[in-house]
């Protein structure tokens, strides 16, 4: 009888305790930089549940930026789905970021989420676009922001802010890796050789050439084989080679021009490539104005254990919320 009144007494204590935050919030380490950067995850494929996290840890630990990450949330239960497309609870913390780090894949966001999306694309704040965000966003039932769309008339946000679309894999996906080629040197590049950047998933194809001052850093060459010293594949799938990082700007309907970077780099097995690390916290750097603390020496190293899953639909470990993976 005890043990049940103990129960009866836990439960109503439990009920009592405030839900846990669907987001991360990681604080600057050392010396703070006050700046705001907001990570947005969502996409079933290639695990931006478990890479944005480290790339959070990366940049508020070693960096000094404050970092916030939103997750695809699963409305049943609280747990991190990344095939609950209409549900990305905390976006309002982008009305006060300074950057936008995206990695999601057709989402149809709700325009009360969506709003606050809209909202910064259009005040010229800067964005950095990983891999699937080309095509971040599938708006089927949300006519206020269709203009959005991966593949409305214009190619969307993707090709109007980012660069590109979603048009098709470019190569043999999962079987034929990529490596990342450059001649023309751009702080982003800062302390990256031609050749170090490689990644296990293929390259997009791009309609060339790319839309307004859009300026190609880094070219992929399609690889024969999954591991970074494969050779590359011979004939016309290189001829040319694809854009798999560039620079642009957007102006928003605000008036103000927004420094924009993009790669179709992006699985979360990325990151334990130190090269994949130091473009993308170099891009943040850039993306801020902050090019001039750029530095080759810079620490990019991994923050805690990180062990990510391979790229796949439905691989994600299911029954984590944001607190599992702080």
């Amino acid at each position: 009888m005890r043990c049940l009144f103990g129960l009866f007494l836990f439960a109503i204590f439990a009920a009592s305790l405030p839900a846990a935050d669907p987001f991360l919030v990681f604080e600057p380490q050392g010396k703070p930089r006050g700046r705001n950067i907001v990570l947005v995850s969502g996409d079933e494929e290639y695990r931006s549940e478990e890479s944005l996290p480290q790339l959070a840890k990366i940049l508020a630990t070693r960096h000094g930026f404050r970092c916030t990450v939103l997750f695809a949330i699963d409305r049943k239960d609280g747990t991190i789905n990344p095939g609950q497309t209409d549900n990305i609870p905390g976006l309002e913390a982008l009305d006060s970021a300074d950057l936008l780090i995206l990695l999601t894949r057709f989402r149809d966001l709700p325009d009360d989420q969506m709003k606050h999306f809209a909202a910064y694309i259009e005040s010229g704040k800067p964005i950095v676009g990983i891999r699937t965000a080309t095509h971040a966003f599938q708006l089927k039932s949300s006519p206020t922001y269709a203009k959005y769309t991966w593949n409305a008339a214009d190619g969307g946000f993707g090709r109007q802010v980012l660069g590109e679309t979603w048009i098709k894999h470019h190569g043999q996906h999962g079987k034929q890796s990529t490596r990342g080629v450059f001649e023309v040197p751009h702080p982003i590049l800062t302390g990256i050789r031609s050749g170090d950047l490689w990644s296990k998933t293929d390259v997009y194809e791009a309609k060339l050439p790319l839309p307004g001052d859009s300026k190609t850093l880094v070219w992929g060459q399609v690889l024969t084989g999954m591991e970074p010293g494969d050779p590359a594949v011979a004939g016309p799938v290189n001829e040319p080679t694809m854009p798999i990082a560039w620079v642009k700007s957007y102006t928003g309907s605000a008036g103000k021009t927004a420094r924009i970077f993009t790669t179709t780099l992006g699985t979360s097995e990325d990151l334990l490539t130190e090269a994949n690390r130091r473009l993308l916290v170099n891009a943040t750097y850039w993306a801020l104005g902050l090019e001039r603390q750029i530095k080759a020496s810079a620490n990019v190293g991994l923050v805690g254990d990180y062990r990510p899953h391979p790229f796949g639909f439905g691989t994600h470990v299911k029954g984590l919320t944001p607190a599992n993976l702080k």
